[in-house]
């Protein structure tokens, strides 16, 4: 297991002094509020592909935003010279928009009493050390398990191996600054299977905090081939209606239609399907949906967010009733409403399973599909109208059968949701959304 890295003082306190001084170039120059972030970050990254390096890659950025209010007037600049001077620069340009734009009465910082505090160590930052000799080295090795999987495997895009680390300051006018350091690590792979005319592609990927808690690069590789030699022989269904599937990768975006839909935007501007569900029984009594922004090494995990706001634990969805919408402080006065810290977004979801793993969805399911891709954008956020190209395997008295390919599936999100039997255990931790492999009972299959 990896230890926790403890960055020098002296990054931090150099972004922490750099904010502070935007901060008070903002107030002496007359704005009533300010708000400033500003960030350092590095990055490795190597690909690899038929067992030679396609791409070696290293980045450092750093960069600082300004934000002044003055007169309910907004203005912001920003800058990647973290010089004196261009920092002042960034100051009297954002002075001199904010003098521009039309008044907005929500707009301005959160209340001082909201502001983040201290927290115990969530252990967000590890550090790898890879150069990039040992980072091409795992990709070609990742590639390489892929490759030898099977005679079949006969192409590849290549495989990736990322390292990356970088520090976040934000600051504001009520005298808050608060730093967040994070590192994100990850391994991926993508192989054609080619069987006569046919080709298929397929991928895998892990991703973490800590690189001890990245799956071995062989395993990634592994897992993309037999995925890819999976979906050989895909066939068409015929047009029916059906019990559909998703697999956790794909669960967790099908749960996040409701995410933007209670998100304080899409409230305030009445763009969604789910306008004014607050208090209402949005999805089956036995779906509970988790906001624990402090998990140690949750990849959206955070202490505070993008105001400054304190995050904290709460309950978005209990027993399927809607509990509280996604706000920012802004969203939050233009519904009339308290901020709930989700300025930014949401903060490590977890939905807890009703189920076991996915292979008891398989036999529960019966017949049925399962979806394994998504093709399209075909999700409109304001009727809930859901339609997308999908690929998997279809299942019948509970076992998996063949591949299915140039199928769509369809329905609204709103009897959708409602109709959600079943949630696995196999909760996936690569992403904000902790869901696992989800079953819906019934959705339109059009296939021939």
């Amino acid at each position: 297991m990896g230890q926790p890295v403890k960055r020098p003082a002296s990054e931090r306190e150099q972004l922490e002094s750099l904010v502070a001084r935007a901060l008070e170039l903002a107030m002496r120059g007359g704005a009533d509020q300010a708000e400033a972030e500003a960030s350092s970050g590095s990055g490795l990254s190597a690909t690899a592909r038929l067992g030679e390096v396609e791409n070696l890659e290293y980045t450092r950025d750093r960069g600082i935003s300004i934000t002044v209010y003055k007169d309910k007037r907004r203005g912001s600049a920003s800058t990647s010279d973290m010089t004196p001077a261009a920092v002042a620069e960034a100051v009297d340009k954002a002075s001199l928009f904010a003098r521009f734009t039309a008044p907005d009465e929500y707009s301005g910082l959160a209340a001082p009493e909201q502001m983040g505090k201290a927290l115990a160590d969530i252990e967000l930052d590890f550090a790898w050390p890879l150069d990039a000799r040992a980072a091409i080295d795992l990709a070609i090795r990742c590639e390489s398990a892929a490759l030898a999987f099977d005679e079949r495997i006969a192409n590849s895009e290549g495989a990736t191996v990322s390292s990356g680390r970088g520090e976040r300051c934000y600051g504001n006018s009520h005298g808050f600054i608060g730093s967040v350091a994070s590192s994100s690590h990850s391994v991926s792979c993508a192989v054609l299977g080619v069987s006569g005319d046919e080709m298929q592609r397929d991928y895998h990927y892990s991703v973490a905090r800590d690189p001890a808690d990245l799956e071995d690069v062989e395993q990634v590789g592994l897992t993309a081939a037999t995925r890819a030699i999976g979906r050989l022989g895909a066939r068409q269904i015929e047009t029916r209606p059906a019990p559909v599937l998703f697999v956790r990768e794909l669960a967790r975006g099908f749960v996040g239609h409701a995410i933007g839909a209670i998100a304080g935007e899409a409230q305030y501007r009445r763009a969604s399907f789910l306008l004014g569900a607050l208090g209402e029984q949005v999805f089956p009594d036995f779906v509970d949906i988790l906001e624990r922004p402090h998990l140690p090494r949750g990849m959206a995990s955070r202490p505070f967010d993008a105001d400054g706001v304190a995050t904290y634990d709460r309950d978005v969805v209990k027993a399927g009733v809607l509990q509280g919408y996604v706000l920012s402080c802004y969203s939050a006065r233009r519904l009339g409403m308290e901020t709930t810290a989700n300025a930014g977004g949401v903060q490590n979801l977890v939905i807890p399973g009703n189920s076991g793993g996915f292979e008891d969805l398989v036999q529960r399911m019966g017949t049925g599909l399962i979806v394994e891709e998504l093709i399209g954008q075909g999700v409109n956020p304001v009727t809930g109208d859901y339609s997308r190209g999908a690929v998997g395997h279809w299942v019948e008295d509970g076992e998996i059968r063949y591949p299915v390919h140039e199928v769509t599936i369809a329905g609204n999100l709103r009897e959708l949701y409602r109709r959600i039997s079943a949630i696995g255990s196999d909760q996936d931790l690569r992403g904000g959304i902790r869901c696992g492999s989800l079953l819906v009972d019934e959705m339109m299959i059009a296939g021939t």
